[in-house]
């Protein structure tokens, strides 16, 4: 190993970064000089004695006593012609991240079962021209298909076959029997995933997988994970993924971590790992 860190902190977001944006908290971070920022990919992680050893992807290990996760997650929307190009502009997934920015225009929602009534209706707080879109029969109870309708939402039960953009903006969304339908926004549904292994490679534990997120990390009110040494902050533990609240997560994580490392050097009152209780 190259090293011994006190922590090493796994990702560089809002909530890596702690209570600064990445320009601005780069430029921060180099005014520390116990601080060493890395630019590269986390390949393997795991726990050696004492220390966690993290290996790089060019050959470097570094130990540490503690390790902060701080990698986020990553959405996977369907493999559908067109959409890549127009992903996190006028299609996305989060109505509160990008629904102002295409309010009061023709939209639609891609989803189904649940979740196609949950985001039809949660869309039209921002337009009252919504088409739910359920890519094929739709498996709606008839009190949903009441809500739907009561809420002045139509349904289209036809396969979507491509997105068309112009400019980077969605134009319209094409069908497999040729039929197209002009909207300027689409919300999808979709689910976050881990991007990385270091949690799963150190042990800690997932929560049970909800309609946003498929695994993220569970973590006690102090960001600790179910392995002791081990924290995570941000999206990688979230179910509701907003930079505020990964910035919020990230500093309550940084004191949490302090804290740890000085009731083991000098008897800091803490709470025992053993004593966590889960989010």
């Amino acid at each position: 190993m190259d090293n011994v860190w006190d922590c090493i902190i796994v990702g560089g977001g809002s909530a890596g970064l702690s209570a600064e944006l990445y320009a601005a908290g780069r430029r921060e971070l180099a005014a520390y000089p116990s601080v060493e920022k890395r630019t590269g990919e986390v390949v393997h992680a795991e726990r050696v004695d004492d220390l966690f050893v993290l290996e790089q992807g060019d050959d470097r290990r570094e130990g540490a006593r503690r390790v902060l996760l701080a990698t986020g997650m990553e959405y996977r929307p369907p493999p559908l012609p067109g959409l890549a190009p127009l992903w996190g502009r006028s299609v996305f997934h989060c109505p509160f991240c990008h629904g102002w920015e295409v309010r009061e225009q023709p939209l639609a929602a891609l989803a189904r079962g649940e979740r196609a009534v949950h985001a039809a209706l949660m869309l039209r707080g921002w337009s009252d021209d919504i088409v739910l879109l359920t890519d094929g029969p739709a498996d709606l109870e008839k009190l949903d298909r009441d809500r739907l309708t009561g809420a002045g939402v139509t349904i289209d039960e036809r396969p979507v076959a491509e997105l068309l953009g112009r400019d980077g903006e969605l134009t319209a969304i094409v069908f497999a029997d040729g039929g197209r339908l002009e909207r300027r926004g689409l919300l999808v549904a979709t689910t976050l995933h881990q991007r990385s292994r270091p949690a799963e490679q150190l042990g800690a534990g997932f929560a049970d997988p909800s309609p946003l997120a498929v695994d993220g990390v569970r973590v006690d009110p102090l960001c600790r994970t179910t392995t002791p040494g081990v924290f995570a902050a941000g999206d990688v533990s979230t179910q509701v993924p907003q930079v505020a609240a990964a910035i919020a997560a990230g500093s309550l994580a940084a004191t949490a971590v302090v804290q740890s490392l000085l009731a083991e050097d000098v008897g800091l009152p803490f709470p025992s790992w053993s004593a966590r209780v889960d989010a």
